[in-house]
């Protein structure tokens, strides 16, 4: 390596604690930039090993998926096929087959126009409520409403001639979501729809009876619109229980285009505070373009749903594969940035002010036979990834040998030529085993800086 890069580097050892350990996992996982994934580097190189599966090719937005027995229902926003479309499924890569409308009678406050993102879960009583978003003649806004059925098909009847929850002031109600934790207690979810008036969007958490409709205590304000990312939208609330902490959900941005995106918040208390993630959890860039402005999504067990918008116009239906690094998630398909100056570094140094480097810190000074990164890597489950890296290399084209741990696989990685603090990718498969992993990546030849790696 340059004798003067070198000397700067030694500096930076003497100045800067190494760093030897690996940052918490839940810290690594939850750092997901507010950007979309992968803005800050260059070119990428290979394929994306699995992409989210499209299983309805056709019209089914906001999708809602429970199972029921060995069957899976889904319900969608309005379409040609109905109020409340609803399809079934074998299991949730499909065949998915749209049935019919499972809300054909329109409930007597609510006027002509599309009835959105509706939520079906069971109550212990044994019948199916649904929540429904739709334009109540009233107001002029969008409201929610509820139903009841004798099963997930429905036909569902609406409860009551009023709304469930209809406040014109702030702009009406969107999007609801049925939660129940584990004591029993259920909740509702739901957006105040405050982008159609200029005022702020809220995602509110509200306590019922077992019966879903009769509300006890105030609601509690959850999250709300606050990062120029979301561009004044958040929406589509849904809430999973982890071990440690609740995981919160949630669509941003604006539905009708590729910036829309799903993110989440985590939270120890079910009433908050939540704190965001540092990155999107799927967006257009996190999936290489495979999904459009992936949005609306429901988590059911291992599996993730939700939509994109199809070329041939509306959003069908996709899913993905869902795992939880320490009660954080992570979706197959889907980018998961693990920066390398948090990894294991053996004979190597993390050097700070890196123009133009992820959080301004790399790898460094990886220069000797005996000098490795390891960085700890998530997979939902078991086979082959993408492993994209983010290097610099400024004297030549350099070389590194990657061993993933469990298994021992070696594959040389090859770094060509791009100039020092031009952070550029490569990218190189892997079989991963489902859940952590150890991605080492060692010197081979010459000389390469890394700022980061992202799998998927």
């Amino acid at each position: 390596m340059n004798v003067l890069r070198n000397r700067v580097l030694f500096l930076a050892a003497v100045v800067l604690p190494l760093l030897v350990s690996l940052a918490p996992a839940e810290a690594q996982i939850g750092d997901r930039a507010t950007a979309q994934v992968g803005t800050q580097v260059g070119a990428r190189a290979g394929t994306q090993a699995v992409a989210p599966a499209l299983v309805i090719g056709q019209d089914f937005p906001d999708p809602d998926v429970i199972q029921v027995g060995a069957t899976f229902y889904g319900y969608s926003t309005s379409s040609g096929r109905g109020r409340t479309p609803y399809a079934t499924a074998p299991g949730p890569n499909g065949p998915w087959t749209i049935r019919g409308d499972a809300l054909p009678q329109k409930p007597a406050w609510a006027g002509n126009g599309g009835f959105w993102a509706p939520d079906v879960s069971r109550r212990a009583d044994g019948r199916y409520l649904m929540y429904f978003t739709g334009p109540s003649i009233a107001t002029g806004r969008m409201c929610l409403g509820a139903a009841l059925a004798n099963g997930p098909a429905g036909p569902f009847t609406p409860t009551s001639a009023s709304p469930l929850v209809c406040d014109a002031a702030e702009g009406g109600d969107i999007d609801p979501s049925s939660f129940v934790d584990t004591d029993g207690t259920r909740y509702l979810l739901y957006k105040n729809d405050g982008n159609a008036v200029g005022r702020p969007t809220i995602l509110w958490l509200q306590r019922t009876a077992a019966d879903g409709l009769t509300f006890s205590g105030a609601r509690v304000e959850l999250l709300r619109n606050n990062r120029p990312e979301e561009q004044g939208v958040i929406e589509a609330p849904v809430l999973v229980r982890r071990a440690s902490q609740y995981v919160l959900f949630y669509a941003a941005g604006v539905y009708t285009g590729g910036t829309y995106h799903t993110s989440y918040a985590v939270s120890g208390s079910i009433t908050g505070p939540y704190t965001r993630a540092f990155r999107p959890l799927i967006s257009t860039a996190s999936v290489d373009g495979a999904v459009n402005g992936p949005g609306g999504a429901d988590a059911v067990g291992n599996k993730i749903f939700f939509h994109g918008h199809l070329g041939s116009g509306g959003r069908g239906m996709y899913v993905a594969d869902l795992g939880w690094a320490n009660d954080y998630p992570v979706v197959r398909g889907s980018r998961v940035r693990y920066e390398a100056e948090r990894g294991v570094l053996n004979n190597a140094v993390v050097r700070t002010g890196a123009a133009g480097a992820s959080q301004g810190a790399v790898a460094a000074r990886i220069d000797f036979a005996d000098s490795w990164v390891d960085i700890s890597v998530f997979a939902p489950t078991a086979g082959n990834y993408s492993v994209n890296i983010a290097y610099a290399a400024g004297y030549g084209d350099a070389q590194h040998t990657m061993t993933v741990f469990p298994g021992g696989a070696v594959t040389v990685v090859n770094y060509p030529n791009r100039g020092w603090d031009n952070w550029t990718q490569v990218t190189v498969q892997a079989n991963l085993a489902a859940g952590f992993n150890t991605v080492r990546l060692q010197h081979r030849t010459r000389w390469a800086e890394l700022d980061h790696v992202e799998v998927a």
